[in-house]
């Protein structure tokens, strides 16, 4: 494929910063049709308020330029800066469901979230977890893969995980041969299909201190891991590991890698977000569809005021971006 990539871009907690860091998309130039979807007088509200041109045109369907436009969705109630209400949830989930939508049926190359707020979706009655899963779930697919990447002074930091949302207690449970080998096809083949990686060399973390220490401080790496990893290596897979996590995210070792794999949320993600917060962006491995988000959250108390960093979703569209490219060339 060719052409200029449609980027749709869902802007989030109406009452967070996901609608401002929006419209500063608009400051710069992106090699893509960038599509906001959003409550278009949210939108209108939120430039007077801190101050930015609107700047957006009309979203129209194959209509392809570069820029920004806005496909309007409606919001349930009116919404103020940094004040949460449960009514505009299902909002919330509208954006989320009319991006996905339009990336499935190709209407969209890849589609970009800015945070929403789990809390107030579940005081609507909603469950909802996360992006995530939420997207996993309307796509029918059994199991996606959470990584978060950045760029740091010694280059690109690519971090995924093997469990996501669990209470460290349940953790170890969750770390089953089945779980960590359809993980790990996953990562290899989107680092292939969407970074253009052929041969990702994938550094992989240990559960236990010391990666167990031979078995002393846990044997999870001699009876899970160890035997799932010798079995990908016989197919092919570049895989170094099982490794302490305690000296995995330093210079030396990282240069060995193209990315981490990460046992559990906080080993992986504490390394990352120190190295890259502010510019790092969050990833969904294994939908049919490119997915790429912001690293943090819908920060309320800043919503209204203009002092938001848009860097990570900036980062967040570029990386779509080039996703899009190297999908293109991969096919």
């Amino acid at each position: 494929m060719t052409g200029l990539p449609v980027i749709a871009i869902t802007s989030g907690e109406p009452a967070g910063i996901g609608p401002e860091l929006c419209l500063q998309l608009a400051s710069r130039s992106f090699p893509a049709h960038l599509v906001v979807l959003a409550d278009r007088a949210l939108l209108a509200e939120r430039a007077a308020l801190i101050g930015q041109p609107l700047g957006l045109s009309e979203y129209s369907t194959g209509k392809q330029h570069p820029g920004l436009s806005v496909l309007h969705l409606p919001l349930r109630s009116a919404a103020l800066p940094g004040k949460l209400q449960p009514e505009n949830s299902r909002y919330v989930l509208d954006l989320l469901d009319r991006a996905l939508g339009g990336c499935r049926t190709a209407e969209f190359a890849a589609m970009v979230t800015a945070p929403v707020h789990k809390g107030v979706i579940n005081q609507a009655g909603i469950p909802f977890t996360g992006h995530t899963e939420y997207l996993a779930e309307a796509c029918a697919t059994d199991r996606v893969v959470m990584m978060l990447a950045g760029e740091t002074a010694a280059g690109p930091l690519r971090v995924a995980l093997v469990t996501t949302h669990l209470p460290l207690r349940d953790v170890a449970a969750a770390i089953t041969g089945q779980a960590l080998e359809e993980t790990l096809h996953i990562l290899h083949a989107d680092m292939a299909r969407k970074y253009g990686i052929a041969d990702p060399r994938i550094l992989i973390a240990g559960l236990n201190p010391h990666a167990g220490e031979g078995g002393y401080l846990g044997r999870e790496e001699i009876e899970i891991i160890e035997p799932v990893l010798a079995r990908l290596r016989g197919q092919g897979m570049t895989l170094i590991g099982p490794l302490p996590a305690d000296t995995l995210f330093t210079p030396p070792i990282l240069a060995q890698g193209d990315c981490v794999l990460a046992m559990y949320h906080d080993q992986g993600l504490g390394p990352l977000k120190y190295a890259t917060f502010g510019k790092g962006i969050n990833v969904t491995l294994g939908l049919p569809v490119i997915r790429t988000s912001v690293d943090h959250g819908t920060a309320l108390e800043l919503a209204g005021t203009g002092q938001a960093d848009p860097g990570s979703l900036f980062e967040a569209v570029d990386q779509a971006i080039r996703m899009v490219k190297a999908a293109w060339r991969h096919t």
